[in-house]
C-alpha cells in the first residue's frame, strides 16, 4: 500500500506545476548520444507523451548527427566540420534531408504514438526559412563557406499551432529553405530557439548529454540549478560556459531575452528528467530567467 501512496503524493506534488502550464507551449529540443539509445529516447517521448495528455502543449525539434554521419559513410562521404557545423554540399544535404525527414522524424513519430499520444512530423523546410550561414576564420581571416547550412530568419507557426490546437505534438526536423529555394541545414539548438521565440513558448528545454551547467565539469556536484541573465557574461569571461555548452546558453539567452520565461539544460540519461524539471519543485537541471 505504501507505493501506492507514495505514487499519489507525487501526483499530488506535480498538480500545482501541471495547473500552472496547463496549455502552454513548451518546445524540447534533443539529439545527441541520447539519439543511439533507443530505450532513452523512447523514455523522453513518453514524457512528452505525458506532458500533452495533462494539458500541455509540447513541441519537439529534434537532430540526428551520428544517424547522418552513419548514412554519409554508407555513401562514402567524408565527414568535415568547421566550428563545431557540418560542412553542407550537395551530397551531404540529401543525405541529411533523407535521414531527418524520413528516417528520425517519423520513428520518433511512431514512438509517440505507441505511448497512446498524437503526434504528427513537420519537415521544417516547410516552416522555416533561411540565410546562408556566413563566418570569417580568425586565424586566416579568411570567411568561411559551410555549403547549404542557414540561419534562421523566420518560423511560419501556423502549421504547428493547427497541430497544437488539434491536441497533437509537433515533431519538428532542423531544416530550412533558403532565398534560392534550396534546402539547408540548421544546427538544431538554434533551430529549437527559433521556433520556440516564433510560438512564444512558455518554456525551452534542451536535453543534453550532460546533468546541466556545472561549476567543475568533473564534479556533478557543482551544477547550477538557476541562473539569471545578468551573472552569463561572467561565467563566460571565466570560462565556466564554454565548448559546446557555449551556443546552447547563447540560445537559451536569447530565448529569454524575446519574452520565453525560463530555458533549462537538463540530462537526457536521467529516467524522466524531463518531468522531474517540470513537475518538482527541486528540479535537476539548469534554468535560465531574466
Amino acid at each position: 500500500m505504501e507505493k501506492y501512496i507514495e505514487k499519489a503524493s507525487a501526483l499530488i506534488e506535480a498538480l500545482p506545476f501541471i495547473q500552472q502550464f496547463r496549455g502552454e507551449t513548451v518546445v524540447v529540443k534533443f539529439g545527441g548520444s541520447i539519439m543511439e539509445n533507443e530505450d532513452g529516447y523512447s523514455r523522453i517521448l513518453q514524457d512528452i507523451a505525458f506532458m500533452e495528455c495533462v494539458g500541455l502543449r509540447p513541441v519537439v525539434v529534434h537532430g540526428g548527427g551520428k544517424a547522418i554521419s552513419r548514412a554519409m559513410k554508407e555513401s562514402s562521404i567524408a565527414p568535415n566540420f568547421v566550428q563545431g557545423l557540418r560542412v553542407t554540399d550537395d551530397a551531404t544535404i540529401r543525405v541529411v534531408e533523407q535521414v531527418l525527414n524520413h528516417e528520425v522524424n517519423p520513428h520518433l513519430v511512431e514512438i509517440i504514438q505507441r505511448c497512446h499520444g498524437k503526434a504528427r512530423g513537420i519537415h521544417g523546410e516547410d516552416i522555416i526559412r533561411v540565410e546562408k550561414m556566413t563566418g570569417m576564420n580568425p586565424q586566416t581571416n579568411e570567411p568561411i563557406d559551410w555549403g547549404y547550412v542557414g540561419r534562421v530568419k523566420s518560423v511560419d507557426v501556423v502549421p504547428i499551432q493547427a497541430f497544437l490546437k488539434a491536441d497533437m505534438v509537433p515533431v519538428i526536423t532542423p531544416l530550412g529553405k533558403g532565398p534560392d529555394n534550396h534546402l539547408y541545414n540548421i544546427n538544431a539548438d538554434d533551430a529549437a530557439t527559433a521556433v520556440a521565440c516564433a510560438l512564444n513558448a512558455r518554456k525551452l528545454v534542451f536535453l543534453t548529454d550532460v546533468p546541466g551547467l556545472l561549476l567543475d565539469p568533473e564534479d556533478k556536484s557543482t551544477l547550477i540549478s538557476s541562473l539569471h541573465l545578468s551573472e552569463v557574461d561572467e561565467l563566460i569571461d571565466r570560462g565556466v560556459i564554454s565548448g559546446g555548452m557555449l551556443p546552447k546558453i547563447k540560445g537559451m539567452v536569447g530565448a529569454v531575452k524575446a519574452g520565453i520565461k525560463k530555458a533549462h539544460i537538463i540530462d537526457s540519461s536521467m529516467p524522466h528528467s524531463l518531468l522531474l524539471e517540470l513537475f518538482t519543485s527541486e528540479g535537476v537541471g539548469t534554468e535560465i530567467s531574466e
